[in-house]
């Protein structure tokens, strides 16, 4: 079965508080302005020019302030297409670079693939690049799991969310080995309820910005 979850929200734009503002000054500077014009001395009329220089600089504010809303209205627009147009992974073969997965509940797992059995150092990092764990590790020749708990170098805990994994190893002889964390699979469902949305392929969670290639099941 095929899912996918997103959030929403309700927010007032700046546009439109900005609208409501000046549509309050406006009645009230025509309030004024009228009461200015019938009480006004007839030998000696107020400047109409200062009228019209103040009404155009109220429109100018009020054109700008419409356009912002236009803007708005736009871009929601556009973040709807684009969350909409993620489905569209589910049920097709993506390929990614699944270096980065998602740590939830205290369990992050990554794929890698060796071709040699190495030995070394691994490091984890979150989304600002700092390493949250390192560690020694060893990889049998071919394909395989790294399974992390989410327990930090410091000892504390590391929170939900999107960490990257890279590994520094050697094979008996010495020589570095390049240690490919590439994954291929089914989408089975999409998460938009995070600032990126991620794609569930099998027991991973990716980014959909480590898409490398998408195309439809053989």
């Amino acid at each position: 079965m095929t899912t996918v979850s997103s959030s929403t929200g309700t927010t007032t734009t700046n546009s439109s508080t900005g609208q409501a503002g000046l549509m309050a000054n406006y009645d009230l500077f025509l309030s004024i302005l009228t009461t200015q014009i019938q009480n006004q001395d007839p030998l000696d009329p107020m400047d109409s020019g200062e009228y019209t220089s103040q009404l155009v600089q109220y429109s100018n504010v009020e054109q700008s302030i419409q356009q912002n809303r236009n803007l708005e209205s736009i871009i929601a627009s556009l973040a709807s297409s684009q969350s909409l147009s993620f489905v569209s992974y589910i049920g097709n073969e993506v390929t990614a670079d699944a270096s980065t997965t998602t740590l939830s509940g205290g369990q992050a797992t990554w794929n890698y693939d060796v071709s040699e059995a190495a030995t070394g150092t691994v490091e984890v990092r979150n989304s600002s690049g700092a390493v949250v764990y390192s560690g020694d590790v060893e990889l049998e020749a071919g394909s395989g799991t790294f399974n992390w708990n989410g327990q930090t170098d410091s000892g504390g805990e590391a929170p939900d969310g999107l960490y990257t994994i890279s590994f520094d190893v050697k094979d008996a002889n010495s020589r570095a080995e390049t240690v490919r964390t590439e994954l291929t699979g089914i989408v089975e469902s999409v998460d938009m309820s995070k600032s990126e949305a991620i794609l569930k392929v099998g027991n991973q969670e990716i980014p959909v910005s480590s898409v490398i290639a998408v195309s439809r099941p053989s």
